[in-house]
């Protein structure tokens, strides 16, 4: 155990050396108990790391399903369950039920919740219905629904204690992501950059619901929540670093939204999360570098006040959202310990920085197909150090409007989206759920109409040429930037991975397989065909002394928006439908909870 909290650094004694009363220190003390899974992503470094061991390299091809619960609900299945003392709370997309199950008694739903939403919201919602998960503490859960509320159910009983309004879904404001609770306070997100919304992070008192900060990702200053000690790279970002690159009031209908994961360290009582794609995807009518669209923040979430920022994408190009998750260890780089974050960017480029103070250490490709950057300028005497050097062959800016930019790679929904990587302090390796996948991309002029789409571009999707495979499962060395082994996969791997401290490493595909693989070496220990394509996360749990592992399966998100809402033609979905076509020869639609475990 010891060796766990070193290698993550996020252990109990750094939790309440922050010097922070105001913690919820039953939600840390929950999430150091492998027993339970107390928070969308495990624990607040994100690794989606389990000490649990009883499932091993040795015995894993052993797993059988314990049990299955069907959800109700069709369309894409994100996230995964809590796991909290003998209760499961289990989470769908539109229209957002909640289930509680009691473990104990033969999963017996002990309540379940369902919010009144107007279906409207559904056309508003780009890329599916998606929901990825609940948040626990204080005796409530907290659900952020469809319609941008951000609702807190009473954990016994699913009573609604209070309601917070994030957001109007009418101008395009959705919810999509899970929310993070830190100290006393409940973080959330807002979706909608495909609908020109000035998007944001926001913290509301777990107690009552009031709102607490709320931090935009352009604008002026006080609306970034920014000061004079603010950096990007080491240097202070000055006074209207947002304001001054955008042309005239367009950062107001900016983009840069928030639905991605949200990690925090409590020894530097720092969150960090991502920010995604600027308004429009026609790149010529924002000209700048649409600061702080595909941003990694770090924020002190007492306050909201931004510590540093770093645009990975400056003037996006290609809709390459930053928002995916931030995975927090504490290992050493050219022998000097680090305290790091790494992020592995729709943009291609896995990222590993200081989290302390922003520096930028590693920038490599973690798909070799990656083509529109021959990498990133790492010197740092440079002035165009951090940021990638986008070649012109792959530029839809540099194109202009109305002309088919062919073959870049990664496509738009990046060489990996939202399905989040794990971290294994066994292995120091990162293992990553990827697309290979690459795109055609027609930016035209539109204008912008509250609550309507606003995205100015058409796609087709396919697999890099010459190649069959659209996904891969990596093994990542973050120190060095290097892929230490690649699992094919036919379809983009859209589901969440899962490392555990049996050397076992899982993830579901999008065909609906549960797969296991030896954490040091890629090698696939076990299958399973659940009933609807993967893109859920898979999570574990003990019970009664006995290792679980539960997935949600339900086909959708982008990569199944054209088996999840029924359409055909190859160029909707936002390009997603054509790309995906023979996805509907593997799988159907589902909504179901499968648990595994070992024989008894």
């Amino acid at each position: 155990m010891r060796k766990v909290l070193f290698a993550t650094g996020l252990g109990a004694m750094a939790a309440f050396a922050a010097g922070s009363a105001g913690a919820n220190d039953q939600l840390i003390r929950m999430s150091q108990n492998p027993a339970e899974w107390a928070m969308p992503t495990g624990d607040y470094a994100n690794t989606r790391y389990s000490k649990l061991k009883q499932i091993t390299a040795a015995n894993v091809g052993k797993l059988q399903v314990a049990w299955t619960f069907s959800t109700g609900v069709l369309r894409g299945h994100e996230g995964g369950p809590l796991i909290i003392e003998n209760m499961m709370y289990v989470h769908t997309p539109f229209p957002n039920k909640v289930y509680a199950l009691d473990l104990s008694n033969e999963n017996k739903i002990v309540w379940s919740y369902e919010p009144k939403q107007d279906p409207n919201v559904i056309p508003v919602m780009c890329c599916d219905t998606v929901n990825r998960g609940l948040a626990f503490a204080d005796g409530k859960i907290f659900l952020h629904q469809a319609d941008d509320k951000l609702v807190a159910l009473n954990a016994k009983n699913g009573n609604v204690e209070w309601t917070a309004i994030n957001g109007d879904p009418t101008k395009g404001q959705t919810g999509t992501s899970a929310p993070m609770v830190v100290k006393d306070k409940v973080l959330v997100g807002t979706s909608g950059g495909e609908f020109g919304v000035q998007c944001s992070m926001t913290a509301y008192s777990i107690k009552d619901g009031k709102q607490v900060w709320k931090g935009y990702s352009e604008g002026p200053d006080d609306q970034l929540l920014v000061d004079d000690k603010t950096t990007s790279l080491g240097k202070p970002i000055g006074k209207d670093s947002s304001l001054k690159t955008w042309e005239g009031d367009q950062w107001k209908i900016g983009g840069g939204c928030t639905w991605g994961w949200i990690s925090y360290d409590p020894s530097l009582n720092l969150v960090y999360y991502g920010s995604g794609n600027p308004s429009t995807w026609n790149p010529k009518q924002r000209p700048g570098d649409n600061k702080w669209s595909m941003t990694i923040w770090a924020r002190n979430p007492d306050t909201g006040v931004a510590k540093w920022v770093y645009q990975m994408t400056p003037h996006d190009e290609w809709d390459y959202d930053g928002v995916n998750e931030m995975i927090l260890t504490d290992q050493s780089i050219d022998g000097k310990p680090r305290k790091l974050l790494t992020h592995f960017d729709r943009n291609g480029i896995g990222y590993t920085l200081d989290r302390a103070d922003g520096e930028l250490l590693v920038a490599q490709k973690f798909d070799p197909k990656v083509n529109w950057t021959s990498g990133v300028d790492m010197n740092k005497g440079s002035p165009t150090y951090g940021r990638p050097k986008v070649l012109d062959e792959y530029s839809t800016d540099k194109q202009g409007e109305d002309h088919n930019n062919k073959g870049i790679c990664p496509a738009a929904l990046g060489s990996k989206d939202e399905q989040p990587a794990a971290y294994s302090p066994d292995t120091q390796l990162f293992y990553v759920p990827t697309n290979h996948v690459c795109m055609d991309y027609e930016p035209f002029k539109v204008s912008y109409t509250a609550g309507q789409p606003y995205v100015g571009a058409t796609l087709s999707m396919y697999p890099p040429p010459g190649e069959t495979n659209m996904g891969n499962f990596i093994a990542w060395d973050g120190k060095t930037g290097k892929i230490v082994w690649s699992n094919k996969e036919q379809f983009s791997v859209w589901s969440g991975a899962l490392a555990t401290a049996g050397g076992v490493v899982f993830y579901g595909t999008l065909e609906g397989y549960l797969k296991a693989v030896d954490a040091k070496t890629g090698k696939e220990l076990y299958k399973f065909k659940t009933p609807s394509g993967i893109i859920g996360n898979v999570t574990t749990y003990e019970h009664s002394g006995r290792q679980y592992i539960a997935v949600l399966s339900g086909v959708g998100g982008w990569a199944g928006i054209g088996l999840a809402a029924g359409l055909t033609d190859p160029s909707a979905g936002l390009g997603a439908v054509g790309g995906y076509a023979a996805l509907s020869n593997y799988t159907a639609l589902g909504g179901v909870l499968t648990v595994f475990a070992l024989p008894q």
